[in-house]
This record gives structure tokens, C-alpha cells and sequence, in this order.
């Protein structure tokens, strides 16, 4: 056993680019591929999942500082400041529950399978820190580990549940078959945009708009491809960060290769994929009567989207407005601001590229990304300190634009500490809207398909 645990601790530290290979493999040989075959697959998809990191590190790199200085240049003083998602994985890597929580949530996700409770096979294990989170700060909490892992096992069975619902918009939207996306920082707000999007279809003003990227490079010709409206972005940003003109200039080609790469980068995990995809549908039609798999991948996967890029390049600098007039909030975007993309992902597939709703649900997401962050800074602060990462200053908090700041992880976390009795019934009619609306939009493919 400890033998297997080193194992697995080398994995995980070495990261998704080799966890992601090693496991595509593993499910390959599963479904009866060559080892050769099965290994070459696993390979392709680790270098698209590595080129679209580079490409998103870079972004980050180039955008977070002129997001930064932004936020400087607005004079925005809160108290509690966005450390980003990195910091607070390193707080959950950190728990001495940790590895309990990981197994717990891998065990759910295959009695789930077993049971037929989810057609997700979730091998983004590093993402698992995601729903860890919740389970660590209940725990810390309440000090009790039954209640931190159940609180983890829920996110999970949530997640998993609302990856198989939305699994749809990822093949029509996104163009990427037999996947679904149980990446809890791009799912939660699905909790906010099927609501919003059954709620703005009833005004003429968004139900009628024909606002999209796609429409805009149809009528602006040159000026709407991709390429120079991550230009013509990223130059805005660069501006309103006050930059000189050289450093304006290298920030609208940077986003503008952002926008070039990372559908290139996302074409390698279809190649990748399409081997396992295939030998899937043969094995689950020989063995289980047709039944349908899809495999859980990081979200990263599709916030190369032109549209997904230029919702969240909209989002940014409103959201530090936004930030700044918003009564009861505290929380400073800062370090989290160049993943809005992951915020807002799924919000453009569900809008199917409206990008006048795209804005709005965007920024009501993030919206409640910032009081949901201000509400819970003082736990994640104290968290932080107990393992040794006091990484507040000056007796500010600590919060990010992921952890319990999402609303998914919010409501569950919410529902164990503070108020069950008003969380756990707007948790489940949240849950029963999106699975009414997500049904409804399914049958209605279905039948247009069927015609």
C-alpha cells in the first residue's frame, strides 16, 4: 500500500502533462487499444494539454500585470485579496486530509460509473483539489474528517452529475464529442447562467440579439477574426493599464496569438481522442448495450474558444469596476483575473456565443464570485496560516476566484457550516432547474436529429 501511495504521490507531483498520458493510456488498454496505439494517444492529448498550458501561462504572464495595474490605476483599496487559484491548490495539496479526500472523491466517481449514476469517467485527478477544498475548510471547521470528506463526496456527485448534463454544449458548442468538463471552476457557473439564460430570453432586447464573434467577423471582415480582436482587446487592456505604447502594442499581439494557438492546441486532443473515443463506443456497445462513456477532461480544453476569449476580455476590466462599486464586497480581483476564461466558459456555450448575454451573465458571475470570496476570506485566511502559508499581509485576507468563492463550492460548503436549512433547498432547486432546462435543450437535439 505504501508502495502505491509513493506511486501516486510521484504522479501528482509530476502533474497533468504526465498524469494526463499515463491515464488516457490506462483507459485505452481498458477498451481493448494497441499498448503502441493507446500510448500515442495518451502522448497526443499531453502535448495539446502542455502547448495550451504554455499558451495560458503566457497569457497569464502578459495579462495578470496589466489586469494588476489596472486595479492600481482605479484606486480600488479592499482587504481582501485575490491570491489566485494557485495559491489555495497549494493550501489544499497541503491538508493532512488531502490524500483521504482524493480517494474518497476517485471512489465516488467509479461506484457512480458502476452504478450508472454518471457516464463521466473523471481522469483530471489533478482538478480533484477543487472539490477537496470544500471537504478540507469543513473540516477545519468543524473538525470532524467524516464531515469534511462527505462534504467532498457531494461536490463530487454535483459535479459529476452537471459535467454528464452539460457534456451536450461541449460537443455542439465546442465541437469536441465523447467529453465532458467536471472542472468545478468553469461548471459552477452553471449554477448562475441556466437560470439567467431562461430568465434574458424572456427581454425582446436578448433574446433577439445577434451579438456574437461569429457575427462580428462577418461584418467587420479583417477587423472581426480572431486574431485582431485579441489585438484590438488586448490593446484596450494595455491602454487602460496605462502602458506605453511598445508594452501596448506586445500585449495585442500577445492576446492575439492566445487567440490563434489555443484552438491549434485544442485540435491535438482531438487527434488524440478520437482512438480512445472509438474503441469506447465498440466497448461499451459489445459489453454494456450501447451504453455511453465520457471522459472527464480539464476545462482547459475549450477556453481557447474565440468567443470564450473575448467574453472574458470584456468581463476583466468591468469586474475591477464592478469590484469597486459594489456595496458589502471586500474582495480585490487581482492574481485570478487572466482565468476568467474558465468563469466563463461554459456561460458562452449555454448562450451559444450570445455575446450580449455572454457579458452580463458574465459579470453577474463574477459578481457573485466576489461576495461569495469576501464571505469566506476569513476561514480560507485562517486555513492558509494552520498550514503554514501566511500569505496575508498587513492584517488583510486572502481569498481567490476559486475554493468555496465559487458558487457551487459556496452553496455546499454554506449548507454544512452556517444555514442548512435555507442553503440545502436553494442548492436543490438550483440542481432541479439546471437538470429541467439541460433535459429540455437534450430532448429537443434529440428530436431535431431524429427529423
Amino acid at each position: 500500500m505504501s508502495a502505491f501511495y509513493t506511486i501516486f504521490n510521484t504522479i501528482m507531483d509530476a502533474g497533468a502533462t504526465v498524469m494526463l498520458p499515463i491515464i488516457i493510456t490506462i483507459i485505452g488498454l481498458i477498451f481493448g487499444v494497441k499498448l503502441s496505439k493507446a500510448f500515442r494517444s495518451g502522448l497526443t492529448i499531453g502535448i495539446g494539454f502542455a502547448g495550451i498550458n504554455l499558451v495560458i501561462n503566457m497569457m497569464k504572464a502578459d495579462l495578470g500585470p496589466a489586469a494588476q495595474a489596472m486595479v492600481e490605476n482605479f484606486g480600488i483599496q479592499l482587504d481582501v485579496l485575490d491570491v489566485g487559484w494557485g495559491a489555495i491548490a497549494a493550501v489544499t495539496w497541503s491538508s493532512p486530509i488531502i490524500a483521504i479526500l482524493i480517494f474518497a472523491i476517485l471512489a465516488t466517481n467509479i461506484i457512480m460509473l458502476a452504478l450508472k449514476a454518471t457516464d463521466t469517467m473523471d481522469v483530471d485527478i489533478w482538478n480533484y483539489h477543487h472539490m477537496a477544498i470544500v471537504g478540507i475548510m469543513v473540516y477545519y471547521v468543524t473538525k470532524s474528517i467524516p464531515m469534511g470528506i462527505l462534504a467532498s463526496v457531494i461536490m463530487a456527485v454535483i459535479t459529476f452529475k452537471l459535467s454528464d448534463w452539460t457534456a451536450p454544449l461541449v460537443e455542439d458548442f465546442f465541437g469536441i464529442p465523447g467529453v465532458s468538463l467536471p472542472t468545478v471552476s468553469a461548471l459552477s457557473s452553471v449554477l448562475i447562467a441556466v437560470p439567467m439564460n431562461w430568465l434574458l430570453d424572456k427581454i425582446p432586447i436578448f433574446r433577439n440579439s445577434k451579438l456574437t464573434v461569429r457575427n462580428a467577423q462577418k461584418y467587420l471582415g479583417f477587423f472581426g477574426e480572431p486574431a485582431m480582436l485579441g489585438l484590438i482587446l488586448g490593446c484596450g487592456i494595455g491602454a487602460l493599464a496605462k502602458y506605453d505604447v511598445s508594452k501596448i502594442m506586445s500585449l495585442g499581439v500577445s492576446m492575439a496569438a492566445v487567440m490563434i494557438l489555443i484552438p491549434k492546441m485544442t485540435s491535438l486532443f482531438m487527434e488524440g481522442l478520437m482512438p480512445i473515443s472509438e474503441a469506447a463506443k465498440n466497448f461499451t456497445q459489445k459489453r454494456f448495450k450501447g451504453r455511453k462513456f465520457l471522459i472527464g477532461l480539464d476545462a482547459a480544453v475549450v477556453v481557447g474558444n474565440p468567443d470564450v476569449i473575448t467574453t472574458s476580455l470584456i468581463v476583466i476590466p468591468l469586474t475591477i469596476f464592478m469590484a469597486a462599486v459594489l456595496p458589502g464586497n471586500r474582495m480585490l480581483p487581482f492574481a485570478d483575473l487572466a482565468v476568467v476564461t474558465f468563469r466563463v466558459a461554459m456561460v458562452v456555450a449555454i448562450t451559444r456565443g450570445n455575446l450580449l448575454k455572454n457579458i452580463v451573465m458574465g459579470l453577474v458571475s463574477t459578481g457573485t464570485i466576489l461576495y461569495a470570496g469576501t464571505i469566506t476570506a476569513p476561514v480560507l485566511t485562517s486555513l492558509a496560516q494552520s498550514v503554514g502559508l501566511d500569505i496575508a499581509t498587513d492584517g488583510s485576507m486572502i481569498s481567490s476566484f476559486a475554493a468555496t468563492s465559487l458558487q457551487l463550492s459556496f452553496l455546499v460548503y454554506e449548507a454544512f457550516i452556517t444555514k442548512p436549512v435555507i442553503f440545502v433547498p436553494v442548492l436543490l432547486a438550483v440542481f432541479a432547474l439546471i437538470w429541467v432546462c439541460m433535459e429540455k435543450r437534450n430532448k429537443k437535439k434529440a428530436a431535431e436529429a431524429a427529423e
